[in-house]
């Protein structure tokens, strides 16, 4: 049986990443994606273009991040 994977997180399960930036910082992407879809799509977007990364922090915690340019 094959894991599922996130088309935002890939392997990493949503509700383990953490946003962190803007007004949805400390959110998961789980929530993020149930209760503000769009921001999902355009956090989709940003990955398409290189503009996104999932870092993990010394306290264990998967932060998502997007660069501004």
């Amino acid at each position: 049986m094959q894991p599922e994977t996130s088309p935002l997180t890939g392997v990493i399960a949503e509700e383990n990443v953490v946003i962190d930036f803007g007004d949805n910082e400390g959110k998961s992407v789980m929530e993020i994606s149930e209760t503000q879809p769009q921001f999902y799509q355009y956090l989709l977007q940003q990955k398409e273009m290189g503009n996104f990364l999932i870092r993990r922090n010394k306290d264990k915690v998967y932060k998502l991040y997007v660069h501004s340019k």
